[in-house]
């Protein structure tokens, strides 16, 4: 909901005032009224977090409503407190800039002169407002609340679904395009497995779940296997009731009224009308062999095997469902997308039946398939629509190859009530998450690590009580987001959203103001609809260069974050960086000649990236609550190798600094002040960063990777003895260490210099193109935490490795990349125990794999590797059911 979100933004604020290391609150009346706003937050939060608790039939237009007014107020308050804060904060900067601009301003070389800046923040002035909107507040949740108790009898009658039953009426000579190879799993589970058992069919909106599922009920070598059948469709809005009265309609065709009497025989009887119905059904199904199918479910809860306690063997339930909670109570296959081959006999039939396609129409039939990305009610909601226009070259050539795609946006409109439960069935705090992917382009695959810092950054994910992964990983389960890669124990690596979903998500942030994306030259003039929005998504990057759209962008004062998530722009434009209150900056994907030093005047500025060749200013320290801080360069500047760029004195002031990733600059070594504290990644630095001075200054330190860019003339030995001082970073987690040009010619292993020991609490580790001869692996193997290690070009050399007694105690993935390695063998009397997932990529000297694993070996991935050991995997995949490759 649009209020929750808003919410999440306003705790963001407040957070930013009361946690700050560089603001101060003074006067107590501020401060109390810090103290009432998180009062009023807590206070709202555990309003709206009633809508989780309530049936989702009972969510009405009204709730929507009042969902909005509270989103309006939120908002509207929360910009009154920002342009308050911003203007003393700019004053004061201002004050600042000049004093220093009249007196000595030399900060020598080396080390800064002037001590950092401590601001101050005055919220007397506010008071009014705090009042007023507190009042307001209580009204709307006393709404907001009668609102969710309005019973499903107040709401219209259309709102309400009755379950559906099969009653012979299916089409049978409806064809099933696509999905046989899921047909015949399915079906073999069923035939083959003479135990009662439980199936269910997981998978979005409109992927064929339900024809897949009646395909299944009309098969005749299934229906011959049971005495009775019954087909239910249940949906977000049944009710038990109904559902066991279906059923018992089904399983009995000697009852055939509207069920009243025998909901009348079991009242007069005393009986307690579910119970009743349950006990009816069961006295049916005794010592009979039946297939229920259960569709559309969306409670594991609302009906079990329980209910079914006459079963015999060969009996089946088969559900169907978008929810992967309900799929995992039983054995469950994951219905998926169609084919581009597949997606077009789907299309040409739904034209054109069992006729051909006419010739010339296949080249751009085909690519209009392929548009609706796999999803068969996409497909066949535009079949329908190429069935009743012109079946010419002409107009089909005009559809495939739209930029708009409006076919496809039609259809999707279309769907829109059949996609809608999905989101509407997510929680408070899921539903700002889901929306979020929206804001990257159509079909645009997204880096879970990006998506993360993002979402972190704007506030959207709390993670007090899980972590941030579980709550991409529920869009999984909901059907919601789908993932193309995933690392080790399913990992997701990359994301997005289905461009049906991603049809439903731009069309609710932008009713509800969550964002704007901008597409085309419509979007930047659409004043109206720009008016009020907190996020604006550029997805075309040249809009930033037509006057009329920078323009209309410019003005809206309220944007908190400008996200420029298009193609790469390598040509500078105009950015609108005039937006006092922005948080948030991503400008990636446009190349900046010189620094946007307007930037430095963002006092909100929380997460700022963009790609620069150049060095950062000293004024970027005026970014007192940046929190990241990302400078990626241009692909085609390459710095001089052994030649350092620092950033500047100024960035050990930025107290407030988590996250920093500017490729090619380090560190400077700090001559005073406190440490970073918050300073917990640090990413794409060189050895000159890893110095035992720059290290101990930040004791928090948990991510840190380090790039070292050799010169043609240069040995590797010097740049390795940065290993000495990471071994202070107590709380370090990750360490990645890359050599980008390593020197792998030479045939003799010579040891750079010996491995320092590493921190102990280490759980990550990736090496690359390092040369370590074999022996030095003792060092990482006694690590007690270490889980994933990564040796990637050359890592260590040589042609043999023996893993000894009580090694890698934790090691759960191993992953060995171009080796020279021949021989790996484990001490005897030992074996890697805790081991999960085992890669080896361009191993081509490598002869075996140890045959020493546990059976919590799950995965053997193999790429280009020697045949040999293809056969050992083949091997080890023969012990048991946990090892594949």
């Amino acid at each position: 909901m649009a209020a929750y979100a808003a919410l999440l933004s306003l705790k963001q604020t407040i957070d930013g005032l009361s946690k700050s290391t560089h603001i101060s609150i003074i006067q107590n009346s501020s401060v109390q009224i810090i103290q009432h706003l998180y009062e009023e937050v807590r206070s709202l939060r555990d309003v709206l977090s009633k809508l989780d608790a309530v049936s989702i039939k009972s969510i009405s237009e009204r709730v929507n409503a009042v969902d909005e007014e509270i989103r309006d107020a939120v908002s509207k308050f929360e910009d009154a407190v920002d342009f308050h804060v911003s203007d003393q904060l700019l004053t004061q900067l201002s004050d600042d800039q000049e004093r220093r601009n009249n007196g000595e301003d030399d900060h020598g070389i080396n080390c800064r002169r002037h001590p950092p800046l401590s601001l101050s923040v005055d919220l007397q002035e506010l008071n009014h407002d705090v009042h007023s909107f507190a009042q307001t507040l209580n009204k709307l949740k006393q709404d907001y609340v009668e609102a969710l108790s309005c019973t499903p009898e107040e709401e219209e009658e259309v709102d309400f679904v009755a379950p559906s039953r099969f009653n012979g009426r299916f089409n049978q000579s409806k064809k099933m395009v696509g999905l046989s190879d899921q047909f015949t799993e399915i079906r073999d589970h069923l035939t083959t497995n003479n135990i009662n058992l439980r199936l269910t069919l997981w998978g979005m909106a409109g992927i064929g779940k339900t024809t897949l599922a009646e395909k299944l009920f009309q098969d005749p070598l299934l229906s011959s296997r049971y005495d009775i059948r019954a087909f239910v469709t249940l949906g977000p809005k049944c009710r038990l009731e109904d559902i066991y009265l279906d059923i018992l309609k089904q399983v009995d065709p000697n009852i055939d009224d509207d069920g009243s009497k025998i909901m009348l025989t079991i009242i007069e009887a005393g009986e307690d009308r579910m119970h009743g119905l349950k006990r009816m059904i069961n006295e049916r199904l005794q010592d009979r062999k039946f297939f229920i199918v259960l569709d559309d479910v969306w409670d594991e809860g609302i009906l079990n095997l329980d209910s079914f306690e006459a079963y015999t063997v060969t009996s089946h339930v088969l559900l169907t469902t978008r929810l992967k909670n309900v799929a995992e109570v039983s054995w469950y296959c994951n219905v998926r997308f169609l084919d581009k081959k597949e997606s077009w006999e789907l299309l040409r039939f739904k034209v054109f039946d069992e006729m051909p396609c006419p010739p010339e129409l296949e080249k751009a039939g085909k690519k209009i398939a392929e548009n609706c990305d796999g999803l068969p009610l996409t497909i066949v909601t535009v079949a329908d629509t190429l069935s009743e226009a012109d079946r010419t070259v002409e107009y089909w050539n005009n559809v495939a190859v739209d930029e708009k795609k409006t076919i496809i946006m039609d259809a999707y409109a279309q769907m829109y009530k059949v996609l809608y439960p999905s989101y509407n069935y997510l929680s408070q705090f899921l539903k700002p998450l889901f929306l979020y992917m929206g804001i990257f382009p159509q079909n645009c695959e997204i880096t879970y690590s990006r998506l993360y810092k993002l979402s972190h950054a704007e506030g959207i994910i709390q993670l007090d009580k899980v972590s941030s992964e579980d709550y991409f990983q529920d869009l999984v389960f909901y059907s919601l987001a789908v993932v193309h890669k995933t690392g080790f124990k399913g990992q997701i690596k990359l994301t997005n959203l289905h461009s049906s979903f991603w049809y439903l998500c731009n069309i609710e942030a932008r009713k509800s103001k969550f964002f704007y994306g901008l597409n085309f030259l419509a979007d930047g003039l659409a004043e109206e609809d720009l008016k009020n929005q907190r996020r604006l998504c550029i997805r075309n990057n040249v809009l930033f260069g037509i006057k009329e759209t920078h323009d209309s962008m410019a003005s809206i004062s309220a944007a908190r974050s400008l996200l420029c998530t298009g193609p790469y722009h390598q040509y500078p434009v105009r950015i609108c960086f005039g937006l006092m209150l922005l948080r948030l900056i991503d400008a990636l994907t446009i190349r900046f000649y010189e620094f946007p030093m307007e930037v430095v005047k963002l006092v909100q500025l929380r997460y700022f990236a963009l790609t620069y060749d150049g060095m950062l200013p000293a004024s970027i320290s005026k970014l007192w609550k940046l929190k990241w801080l990302i400078v990626s360069r241009h692909l085609s500047i390459v710095k001089s190798a052994g030649t350092p760029s620092y950033l500047p004195m100024e960035i050990w002031d930025m107290k407030e600094v988590e996250h920093i990733q500017v490729m090619g600059s380090d560190l400077p070594d700090p001559c005073e002040g406190s440490p970073i504290l918050h300073l917990y990644t640090l990413l794409d630095v060189s050895t000159h960063s890893c110095t035992e001075g720059v290290l101990k200054k930040l004791p928090y330190l948990r991510k840190l990777g380090i790039r070292i860019e050799l010169s043609p003339d240069e040995d590797v030995v010097e740049p390795l003895c940065c290993f000495d001082h990471i071994s202070c970073l107590d709380h370090l987690e990750a360490l990645k260490c890359v050599i980008v040009n390593p020197k792998i010619m030479s045939e003799i292993v010579a040891p750079p210099v010996t491995l320092s020991t590493l921190s102990s609490n280490l759980v990550r580790l990736t090496l690359s193109g390092l040369g370590y001869p074999w022996e030095e692996m003792t060092k990482i193997s006694s690590l007690p935490y270490l889980r994933v290690l990564k040796l990637l070009c050359y890592a260590f050399r040589g042609p043999k490795w023996q893993v000894r007694q009580d090694e890698f105690p934790k090691l759960d993935y191993l992953l060995i990349e171009d080796t020279d390695l021949v021989l790996w063998t484990i001490e005897d009397g030992y074996r890697l125990d805790s081991l999960v997932w085992l890669t080896l990529k361009q191993c081509y000297k490598l002869e075996e794999i140890p045959m020493k694993f546990s059976e919590r070996l799950e995965k053997i991935e193999l790429v280009d590797c020697n045949p040999m050991v293809v056969t050992c995997a083949n091997k080890l995949k023969q012990k048991g059911p946990y090892y594949m490759f």
